[in-house]
Protein backbone atom coordinates (compact mmCIF):
# COMPACT_ATOMS: atom_id res chain seq x y z
CA UNK A 1 0.00 0.00 0.00
CA UNK A 2 1.30 3.43 -0.94
CA UNK A 3 2.25 5.80 1.90
CA UNK A 4 2.84 9.55 2.01
CA UNK A 5 5.20 11.58 4.19
CA UNK A 6 4.85 15.22 3.16
CA UNK A 7 4.84 18.46 5.14
CA UNK A 8 3.96 21.98 3.97
CA UNK A 9 4.41 24.93 6.35
CA UNK A 10 4.22 28.72 6.18
CA UNK A 11 5.63 30.47 9.20
CA UNK A 12 8.19 32.85 10.66
CA UNK A 13 11.72 31.98 11.79
CA UNK A 14 12.16 32.11 15.55
CA UNK A 15 15.97 32.46 15.28
CA UNK A 16 18.74 32.89 12.74
CA UNK A 17 19.73 29.70 10.91
CA UNK A 18 22.83 27.83 12.04
CA UNK A 19 25.00 26.08 9.46
CA UNK A 20 27.67 23.49 10.23
CA UNK A 21 29.65 20.83 8.41
CA UNK A 22 29.29 17.14 9.16
CA UNK A 23 32.22 14.75 9.58
CA UNK A 24 31.93 13.62 5.96
CA UNK A 25 31.97 17.22 4.68
CA UNK A 26 28.23 17.65 4.12
CA UNK A 27 26.70 21.09 4.86
CA UNK A 28 23.62 21.16 7.11
CA UNK A 29 21.56 24.13 8.35
CA UNK A 30 19.02 24.04 11.19
CA UNK A 31 16.41 26.60 12.19
CA UNK A 32 12.96 26.77 13.73
CA UNK A 33 9.75 28.32 12.41
CA UNK A 34 6.51 29.12 14.24
CA UNK A 35 3.01 28.63 12.85
CA UNK A 36 -0.21 29.99 14.34
CA UNK A 37 -3.56 28.22 14.36
CA UNK A 38 -6.69 30.22 15.16
CA UNK A 39 -10.26 29.11 15.80
CA UNK A 40 -13.49 30.42 17.26
CA UNK A 41 -15.42 28.55 19.91
CA UNK A 42 -19.18 28.33 20.26
CA UNK A 43 -19.19 31.30 22.65
CA UNK A 44 -17.66 33.44 19.80
CA UNK A 45 -14.30 33.68 21.50
CA UNK A 46 -11.22 33.69 19.32
CA UNK A 47 -8.36 31.41 20.33
CA UNK A 48 -4.91 30.88 18.90
CA UNK A 49 -2.16 28.32 19.33
CA UNK A 50 1.47 28.57 18.25
CA UNK A 51 3.40 25.50 17.13
CA UNK A 52 7.17 25.34 16.71
CA UNK A 53 8.81 23.21 14.03
CA UNK A 54 12.47 22.22 13.77
CA UNK A 55 13.71 22.43 10.17
CA UNK A 56 16.80 20.75 8.71
CA UNK A 57 18.21 21.64 5.29
CA UNK A 58 21.07 19.83 3.57
CA UNK A 59 23.68 20.48 0.87
CA UNK A 60 22.92 23.37 -1.51
CA UNK A 61 19.63 24.27 0.18
CA UNK A 62 21.48 24.48 3.50
CA UNK A 63 23.82 27.13 2.07
CA UNK A 64 20.90 29.12 0.61
CA UNK A 65 18.95 29.07 3.88
CA UNK A 66 22.01 30.12 5.87
CA UNK A 67 22.75 32.98 3.50
CA UNK A 68 19.29 34.50 2.97
CA UNK A 69 17.13 33.62 5.99
CA UNK A 70 17.01 35.68 9.17
CA UNK A 71 14.99 35.74 12.35
CA UNK A 72 11.29 36.71 11.84
CA UNK A 73 11.51 35.98 8.09
CA UNK A 74 8.31 34.54 6.60
CA UNK A 75 9.00 31.37 4.61
CA UNK A 76 7.30 28.51 2.81
CA UNK A 77 8.79 25.12 3.67
CA UNK A 78 8.08 21.83 1.94
CA UNK A 79 9.63 18.56 3.06
CA UNK A 80 9.08 15.37 5.05
CA UNK A 81 9.13 14.22 8.67
CA UNK A 82 12.13 12.39 10.09
CA UNK A 83 12.69 11.20 13.66
CA UNK A 84 16.18 10.72 15.04
CA UNK A 85 17.34 9.37 18.40
CA UNK A 86 20.43 9.61 20.59
CA UNK A 87 21.59 8.61 24.08
CA UNK A 88 22.39 11.20 26.72
CA UNK A 89 25.46 10.85 28.98
CA UNK A 90 23.07 9.63 31.64
CA UNK A 91 21.99 6.76 29.38
CA UNK A 92 18.56 8.18 28.57
CA UNK A 93 17.36 7.72 24.98
CA UNK A 94 16.06 10.93 23.42
CA UNK A 95 13.92 11.37 20.32
CA UNK A 96 13.35 14.39 18.11
CA UNK A 97 11.07 14.69 15.08
CA UNK A 98 12.28 17.20 12.51
CA UNK A 99 11.22 18.37 9.08
CA UNK A 100 13.80 17.77 6.37
CA UNK A 101 13.34 20.65 3.93
CA UNK A 102 13.24 19.87 0.22
CA UNK A 103 12.06 23.31 -0.94
CA UNK A 104 12.11 26.81 0.55
CA UNK A 105 10.50 30.00 -0.74
CA UNK A 106 10.86 33.37 0.98
CA UNK A 107 7.51 35.16 1.30
CA UNK A 108 6.11 38.54 2.16
CA UNK A 109 2.58 39.44 3.17
CA UNK A 110 0.32 40.77 0.46
CA UNK A 111 -0.28 44.55 0.87
CA UNK A 112 -3.61 45.33 2.47
CA UNK A 113 -6.32 46.65 0.16
CA UNK A 114 -7.83 49.73 1.80
CA UNK A 115 -11.02 49.36 -0.22
CA UNK A 116 -11.48 45.77 0.89
CA UNK A 117 -13.20 45.30 4.23
CA UNK A 118 -12.39 41.59 4.35
CA UNK A 119 -10.69 40.73 7.64
CA UNK A 120 -9.06 37.57 6.25
CA UNK A 121 -5.93 39.39 5.12
CA UNK A 122 -3.47 36.99 6.74
CA UNK A 123 -4.12 34.17 4.26
CA UNK A 124 -2.50 35.72 1.19
CA UNK A 125 1.22 35.73 0.64
CA UNK A 126 3.49 36.73 -2.21
CA UNK A 127 6.84 35.19 -3.13
CA UNK A 128 9.60 37.67 -2.43
CA UNK A 129 11.28 39.00 -5.58
CA UNK A 130 14.80 38.06 -4.43
CA UNK A 131 14.08 34.41 -3.72
CA UNK A 132 16.93 31.97 -3.25
CA UNK A 133 19.06 33.95 -5.61
CA UNK A 134 21.95 31.94 -6.94
CA UNK A 135 20.10 29.27 -8.94
CA UNK A 136 17.96 31.89 -10.69
CA UNK A 137 21.05 33.92 -11.48
CA UNK A 138 22.66 30.90 -13.10
CA UNK A 139 19.53 30.27 -15.19
CA UNK A 140 19.33 33.90 -16.23
CA UNK A 141 23.01 33.86 -17.17
CA UNK A 142 22.45 30.74 -19.28
CA UNK A 143 19.48 32.38 -21.04
CA UNK A 144 21.47 35.53 -21.69
CA UNK A 145 24.34 33.48 -23.07
CA UNK A 146 21.98 31.58 -25.38
CA UNK A 147 20.40 34.83 -26.60
CA UNK A 148 23.85 36.29 -27.23
CA UNK A 149 24.90 33.23 -29.23
CA UNK A 150 21.69 33.44 -31.30
CA UNK A 151 22.33 37.12 -32.02
CA UNK A 152 25.92 36.38 -33.02
CA UNK A 153 24.75 33.58 -35.32
CA UNK A 154 22.15 35.87 -36.90
CA UNK A 155 24.76 38.58 -37.43
CA UNK A 156 27.11 36.05 -39.00
CA UNK A 157 24.37 34.81 -41.34
CA UNK A 158 23.49 38.38 -42.34
CA UNK A 159 27.15 39.10 -42.97
CA UNK A 160 27.54 35.95 -45.10
CA UNK A 161 24.43 36.84 -47.09
CA UNK A 162 25.70 40.35 -47.71
CA UNK A 163 29.09 38.97 -48.72
CA UNK A 164 27.44 36.57 -51.18
CA UNK A 165 25.32 39.38 -52.59
CA UNK A 166 28.40 41.55 -53.05
CA UNK A 167 30.26 38.69 -54.74
CA UNK A 168 27.35 38.10 -57.09
CA UNK A 169 27.22 41.81 -57.88
CA UNK A 170 30.97 41.83 -58.56
CA UNK A 171 30.61 38.80 -60.84
CA UNK A 172 27.74 40.45 -62.70
CA UNK A 173 29.78 43.65 -63.04
CA UNK A 174 32.76 41.68 -64.38
CA UNK A 175 30.54 39.86 -66.88
CA UNK A 176 29.01 43.16 -68.06
CA UNK A 177 32.47 44.65 -68.39
CA UNK A 178 33.61 41.67 -70.46
CA UNK A 179 30.57 41.97 -72.71
CA UNK A 180 31.22 45.69 -73.22
CA UNK A 181 34.86 45.04 -74.07
CA UNK A 182 33.86 42.31 -76.52
CA UNK A 183 31.37 44.61 -78.25
CA UNK A 184 33.97 47.38 -78.48
CA UNK A 185 36.45 44.93 -79.96
CA UNK A 186 33.92 43.68 -82.50
CA UNK A 187 33.14 47.27 -83.54
CA UNK A 188 36.82 48.01 -83.83
CA UNK A 189 37.41 44.89 -85.95
CA UNK A 190 34.60 45.97 -88.24
CA UNK A 191 36.22 49.39 -88.64
CA UNK A 192 39.65 47.86 -89.34
CA UNK A 193 38.40 45.53 -92.07
CA UNK A 194 39.20 46.84 -95.66
CA UNK A 195 36.13 48.03 -97.48
CA UNK A 196 35.64 46.85 -101.06
CA UNK A 197 34.96 49.47 -103.64
CA UNK A 198 32.64 47.90 -106.25
CA UNK A 199 31.36 51.15 -107.67
CA UNK A 200 33.56 50.74 -110.82
CA UNK A 201 32.24 47.25 -111.48
CA UNK A 202 28.72 48.49 -111.29
CA UNK A 203 29.45 51.30 -113.77
CA UNK A 204 28.95 54.02 -111.23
Amino acid sequence: MRSVNKVILIGNLTRDPEMRQTANGQMVTTFCIATNREWITKDSKKHSLTEYHDIVAWARLAEICSKYLKKSKLVYIEGYLKTRSWDTPEGVKKFRTEIVAQDMIMLEKRPKNLDNNNDDDDDDYLPQEDNDGDDDDYENDDKKEEEKEKKDDNKKEDKDEKSNDNNEKDDDSKDDEKDDKKEDKDDKDDDDKPKLDISGDLGL
